[in-house]
């Protein structure tokens, strides 16, 4: 059951601006990189489903974020079924993160008033999502839109909340794009928690890495 109502969790994307994405088979391993994002401020990480077994991976992930990082709000993504959003949902998820719009996915999270971010393409899938309960729709991939989509969208939608995904950048050009086109956060997978950090664990310059990237959205934000 989740700890996290989808309010919460959906006011948490938000005020961070920044939500990691990580997959990876090894616990241990795993443990540490979600330290490490924790370490650095960011307060949510999304555990990308993308692997065998990886429900056990989350599962255990999520009791140690529950034992041991208050606060940190950990959810699922690359979920492509309503059978697997409630699997993971029963193992704890606070949101549920997907790479298509499935209505089917949307019944199961709002029965158990999960936050749900489903992959979305046109202001048409938009609307349906909003209208079907969804609080932050994800715009995936978001390389192919470009920040120019949100721009578009938000005008005669301003009430819509989008997280670009694939193809953000941790610099300040890239960052600056899309929140200054109206994105309400956004998705950072392997351009954060690259292959390089993961082969020299090196867990420290991960920690660096999140908390400069916040400091740049808020100093974004402030601007």
């Amino acid at each position: 059951m989740a700890k996290y109502s989808r309010i919460e969790v959906a006011q948490t994307m938000k005020d961070n601006g920044m939500v990691p994405l990580f997959f990876h088979s090894d616990i241990e391993l795993s443990k540490k990189v979600l330290k490490a994002c924790y370490d650095g401020g960011s307060r949510l990480m999304e555990f990308t489903s993308r692997g065998d077994f990886a429900h056990e991976v989350f599962g255990a992930l999520n009791k140690y974020a529950l034992a041991e990082l208050p606060g940190m709000i950990l959810g699922v993504g690359s979920i492509t079924d309503a059978a697997s959003a409630s699997l993971y949902m029963s193992l704890g998820a606070n949101f549920i993160v997907t790479p298509v719009f499935r209505e089917d996915i949307a019944i199961a999270c709002n029965r158990r008033k999960v936050l749900w971010s489903p992959g979305c393409g046109t202001l048409t899938e938009i609307a349906r999502a909003e209208e079907l309960g969804c609080e932050i729709v994800k715009l995936f991939p978001a390389d192919i839109y470009g920040p120019e989509f949100i721009k578009a969208i938000k005008g005669p939608c301003p009430w819509t909340n989008i997280m670009p995904t694939g193809g953000v950048y941790p610099t300040v050009e890239s960052l600056s794009s899309w929140l200054h086109a109206g994105a309400t956060c956004v998705g950072l997978g392997s351009q954060l928690i690259s292959k390089d950090i993961l082969e020299k664990k090196d867990f420290d310059g991960l920690t660096s890495k999140v908390k400069q990237i916040l400091d740049i959205i808020k100093e974004i934000r402030e601007k």
